[in-house]
């Protein structure tokens, strides 16, 4: 059995480097994309995880799946498209912040047809984010993959992670994310997106409406100050690891791809009687593996096993 299966986008992070002598600025060409991010954190923190996707039949679709392989995580489920492999072009500022523009390709082509059913009913989890609904065949690909887990039972996790560039307006992007949350199990969202899907900025008060909706697990990530958490009546604040960042890129993929490998080895279920403390050490494990993310350059290159940890 598999713990977790991500479905949704995977992509080349073509990520500012530095400037070369004539202050050009010079780009690393390094694999991407929240889902695949997620898949590939928790394998290397000691999860069986398999990806459904598409690629473009280039040079960039052949890398991203061989890194995927090499990082053991079952490509079973990746398919190959017409178009090409898509990349987000993303410039780093002084502080490590991330600006995304993306070239949209292959990732969004992804239809019912092609999803292996039969990887979605053998795990744990299956994990997807909003990127995978902003528009094409995978939005309708997505919430049908995500209907047929919850029938097979099996528990979803969702990242809301909000990419402007990618929606026509905010509104859109708010009607689209929302959408999914009665379906969810677990959802990791970050401070930017808590006021989207809830009108409050306030962790208590967003991760209770959150909580409200059905959802058992709600983890907010605070960058530097760490994790606040709301499970049941049971929340609160997990402080961060300090670190010298290097690069945000991957950091919240690597906090919930700890979260879910954590949770897939509990001899009772993920969720089946967990407990506040569980959640905390979770959740604080979760945040050093981040910190270690944030530490190097890229986002899967950045990323710890669990003898770093």
């Amino acid at each position: 059995m598999l713990d977790i299966t991500a479905i949704g986008e995977i992509l080349i992070d073509l990520t500012q480097t530095g400037v070369n002598e004539a202050r050009v600025p010079v780009l690393a060409a390094n694999p991407g994309g929240a889902p695949a991010n997620v898949a590939v954190a928790a394998a290397r923190l000691g999860a069986g995880t398999a990806f459904i996707g598409k690629v473009g039949a280039d040079g960039f679709g052949a890398y991203l799946t061989g890194v995927l392989r090499e990082n053991g995580v079952d490509v079973s489920g990746l398919r190959t498209g017409e178009a090409a492999t898509t990349m987000a072009i993303v410039s780093v500022d002084a502080a490590g912040e991330r600006d995304f523009r993306f070239v949209r390709g292959a990732d969004a082509e992804l239809t019912c047809g092609e999803v292996d059913l039969e990887l979605v009913g053998r795990s744990k989890f299956l994990h997807f984010g909003s990127v995978s609904l902003t528009g094409g065949a995978a939005r309708q690909t997505t919430l049908y993959a995500v209907e047929e887990a919850r029938r097979r039972g099996i528990l979803v996790s969702y990242d809301p992670n909000y990419r402007q560039a990618l929606w026509p307006s905010r509104e859109e992007a708010v009607e689209w994310m929302k959408r999914p949350l009665p379906l969810v199990d677990v959802l990791k969202l970050s401070d930017e997106e808590l006021p989207l899907l809830t009108g409050t900025g306030d962790p208590e008060q967003g991760t209770a409406i959150l909580r409200d909706m059905g959802i058992r697990l709600v983890l907010l990530t605070l960058g530097g100050d760490g994790a606040y958490y709301r499970m049941g009546p049971s929340a609160g604040w997990v402080k961060g690891v300090k670190t010298a960042v290097a690069d945000t890129n991957g950091a919240g993929d690597t906090f919930l791809g700890a979260v879910l490998s954590r949770l897939c080895r509990r001899p009772a279920g993920p969720l089946e009687g967990l407990t506040a403390a569980e959640v905390e050490d979770i959740v604080s494990f979760a945040n050093r593996a981040a910190a270690k993310t944030c530490s190097r350059s890229g986002a899967i290159p950045a990323m710890p096993t669990l003898a770093e940890l």
